[in-house]
């Protein structure tokens, strides 16, 4: 595990928290759709990802989701870092987007790590800058674009995540994320597909120029 994370994180860590995280740290392999944080549940561990995606949603009074942003290699996630350490139950929703390796960090080691290691303390100030940026960024979304401008940058946030043009999601995981109706999403695609950017098949959407 040592060689996965020093060509992940080696840029980043000491070789001695590198050396800390490869004897404590528990590595996760994680098939798509597996969830791995719930909303409401105390968090034991936070996760720094090898590779592979993870979107973080969260839900409304209704029950309803929203995705906030992906995770990606070499990241983590600043809001399981402030629930570790508040030791506050989870306010999102975790799941892999795609096939995802991980390695899991005990909690008690966050706040202890934080003062030991400068680079550790940066890691986590900067994911925490990182992930207010996307969540800043997803609010803008909802509150500036439109719905198909919304659906554009979904679909080619989809395509950069996961290094492909085809996105497997039915109309209806679609809507879903984007707090929006199905028929909603239903009627953008089929305007983009009679402007040639994107071809629709049986749950997924193949993009051909977005």
């Amino acid at each position: 595990m040592i060689e996965v994370l020093k060509n992940n994180y080696g840029h980043l860590f000491e070789d001695e928290l590198i050396t800390e995280i490869n004897r404590i740290g528990t590595l996760k392999k994680v098939p798509e759709g597996q969830k791995l944080i719930e909303i409401g549940q105390y968090i034991k561990s936070m996760p720094l990802l090898i590779s592979g995606a993870i979107k973080i949603m969260r839900n409304d009074d209704d029950g309803d989701e929203l995705l906030l942003y992906f995770l990606e290699s070499g990241e983590t996630c600043a809001m399981t870092l402030t629930c570790c350490l508040g030791q506050t139950k989870s306010e999102i929703r975790a799941v892999s987007e795609i096939p995802t390796e991980l390695i899991m960090i005990p909690i008690e080691k966050m706040e202890e790590w934080t003062t030991k290691y400068k680079s550790w303390r940066n890691f986590v100030f900067e994911s925490y800058h990182n992930r207010l940026m996307e969540m800043l960024e997803t609010i803008d979304s909802i509150a500036f674009l439109k719905m198909d401008e919304r659906l554009l940058k979904y679909l080619k946030n989809k395509c950069k995540i996961t290094n492909d043009n085809t996105v497997n999601n039915t109309h209806q995981d679609i809507a879903n994320e984007l707090h929006t109706s199905r028929v909603v999403v239903s009627r953008l695609l089929k305007k983009l597909k009679n402007q040639g950017k994107i071809e629709l098949q049986r749950n997924n959407i193949k993009i051909i120029n977005l």
